[in-house]
């Protein structure tokens, strides 16, 4: 690919956050996320304003070459317009903080879906919960049935 100083290149192992600085991470920890893939380093780029993006999938890393992460080509003139990022470095650190939101809210909302259990109507998710008390009663009647005694 040729050479254009308008365009930035960011991969998603920027963003990692079980990597060190040393090892390849570009943004402190509190703008880093759990499991970074191309798919959300878009939609956080997309989210902070971006609009001059391009994906380029099953691309690896010089650094990484064993991973085919991919990464996003976004314009310098387009980044300065739009969200006014004056560096790559500043770019980063805004995508990254809206990234790690975006995992927070996700991870809250499945919490909150979990904690609140089946929907009225749900059965096939009414009948996969078991509970620890629902289950106790069926083994004494087992051990029961095959003659067992409870000591």
């Amino acid at each position: 690919m040729d050479h254009n100083p308008d365009r930035l290149s960011i991969w998603p192992g920027y963003f990692d956050i079980r990597v060190s600085r040393r090892n390849g991470r570009r943004v402190p920890k509190d703008s880093s996320v759990i499991k970074p893939d191309l798919e959300g380093l878009f939609m956080a780029a997309r989210k902070v304003g971006l609009k001059k993006i391009k994906r380029e999938e099953d691309s690896s890393h010089p650094k990484r070459p064993h991973g085919k992460e991919g990464r996003l080509w976004v314009s310098r003139a387009g980044a300065k317009q739009s969200i006014g990022a004056n560096s790559k470095e500043e770019l980063l650190q805004l995508i990254g903080g809206e990234w790690r939101q975006i995992q927070r809210s996700l991870k809250d909302a499945d919490a909150k879906r979990v904690a609140a259990g089946p929907q009225t109507g749900d059965r096939r998710a009414r009948s996969q919960r078991k509970s620890r008390s629902q289950s106790q009663p069926n083994q004494k009647s087992s051990f029961k049935k095959r003659g067992f005694k409870k000591r």
